[in-house]
């Protein structure tokens, strides 16, 4: 699994002119599924977003994480961080998972996120045609790949 994690002080998702997913201070959070990935993949990856410190303590350093000030996460199922660029200059999607085995996990997730949030994770729809709009706070953008844990 890959993820995009974006600290945002708004995000909303719109799909067919309707937003179907909104939050405020948080984090917005774009996940890419391959094959290999499991829940071992996912409880790494929650945990990980969650206890991550990306907000401002009182002295105005990162040392805080969303949980900790209660913030909220907005997760965008996206496909296309699974690409390949290796060869030419069109994108290779073979890495990404089709959506028999990408829904459970992205509904997996969903749920894990929830559990260690304290609180519901908005979402938009998986497969959607979906518009992503976010106010990036920072800007703070940090990129995590489950398979390599840097």
């Amino acid at each position: 699994m890959r993820v995009v994690i974006q600290r945002v002080l708004e995000a909303s998702v719109v799909v067919d002119e309707k937003v179907v997913g909104s939050i405020k201070n948080g984090l917005l959070v774009l996940l890419g599924i391959e094959d290999a990935d499991t829940q071992d993949d996912i409880n790494w990856l929650s945990g990980k977003i969650v206890g991550l410190r990306l907000f401002d303590d009182p002295d105005g350093v990162m040392n805080v994480s969303v949980k900790d000030i209660g913030g909220d996460i907005l997760l965008v199922s996206q496909f296309t961080l699974m690409a390949s660029t290796k060869k030419g200059n069109r994108p290779s999607y073979i890495k990404a998972s089709k959506p028999p085995v990408a829904v459970p996990l992205y509904e997996q997730m969903i749920t894990t996120l929830s559990n260690e949030l304290g609180k519901a994770v908005q979402t938009g729809i998986f497969g959607a045609d979906m518009k992503v709009s976010l106010i990036n706070n920072g800007p703070v953008t940090i990129t995590i790949d489950s398979k390599i844990k840097e």
